[in-house]
């Protein structure tokens, strides 16, 4: 079932948020630089045996309460969809080398988070809309982005 929904307006929009988490390993380096100018930049993340993080993921969309079911997107819709556009693509990864969505990219927690967005803001259903992704990196460490 579908519902269309015209109003657009930001006034009495939701934000609702789902939390996920995978685990995956990269390095950042720059080939072209030396050793000593990758430690000095990027420090323990340009190790050469790679790094690895315990990531949480947090996807917010923004709409309007659908009439009948009350959601701004069935919680569930959305979790799957995180699962199978993201979780799964990441969780126990070498970001650097297994995931062909980030070939070719430095790995750095701004590129993942954009990226991400990227493969999810087409894929939610018309009267919702993407409206934040975090991820955090470490406890201390994290990107908040709004496409």
């Amino acid at each position: 079932m579908s519902i269309l929904r015209t109003e657009h307006s930001e006034k009495g929009l939701f934000y609702i948020t789902r939390k996920e988490h995978f685990n995956a390993a990269h390095k950042l380096y720059v080939a072209a630089w030396s050793l000593e100018q990758n430690l000095e930049v990027f420090g323990k993340c340009a190790n050469a045996n790679w790094h690895g993080h315990n990531f949480t993921l947090f996807v917010t969309i923004k709409g309007k309460p659908d009439p009948i079911t009350g959601f701004v997107m069935n919680l569930k819709e959305l979790s799957k969809m995180l699962k199978h556009e993201v979780v799964d693509q990441l969780d126990h990864q070498n970001l650097n080398l297994d995931v062909p969505w980030l070939v070719g990219i430095q790995p750095s927690i701004e590129n993942i988070i954009a990226a991400i967005w990227n493969r999810l803001a087409d894929k939610l259903p018309d009267y919702a809309a993407l409206h934040q992704i975090r991820l955090v990196e470490t406890e201390n460490n994290f990107v908040d982005y709004f496409g």
